[in-house]
């Protein structure tokens, strides 16, 4: 199957509850696989020995930015090549060259187009242009 197909493993991370939650029950609709978690360190730790083809991280986390944890999952050798997308609040061109610069392959400001986020998943890492 292909990488963006429906078995695809995705690690959603938001601090907002309602809103992981409701991602990951709409992705789990379409046949994903998906981890929510609330904060970065625990997802971070866990990225580590659970596979997964993609994050969907919000930026704005409490104990560390999705910036950071973007660097830190690029830096790590199981997810240095995963996809990573940043779903979050913050939509201004300053905040899309700090998501390009941390590695982010794509952009996108909440609420997202959940069309366009499934087109992202499909593609997959090849699908990137320009980075976000």
């Amino acid at each position: 199957m292909a990488a963006g197909g429906p078995s695809l493993r995705l690690m959603v991370v938001d601090d907002n509850q309602d809103a992981g939650r409701t991602l990951g029950a709409l992705l789990e609709a379409q046949g994903r696989q998906v981890l929510i978690f609330e904060d970065a360190e625990t997802a971070l730790r866990a990225s580590a020995v659970a596979p997964v083809d993609a994050f969907i991280l919000d930026i704005g986390l409490p104990d560390m930015d999705g910036y950071e944890l973007a660097r830190r999952l690029r830096a790590q050798a199981a997810t240095a090549g995963k996809l990573l997308i940043a779903l979050t609040g913050y939509g201004q061109a300053h905040d899309r060259v700090l998501s390009k610069a941390a590695g982010f392959d794509h952009h996108f400001v909440k609420p997202v187009d959940h069309a366009a986020l499934g087109r992202v998943l499909a593609e997959g890492r090849a699908g990137t242009q320009d980075g976000v």
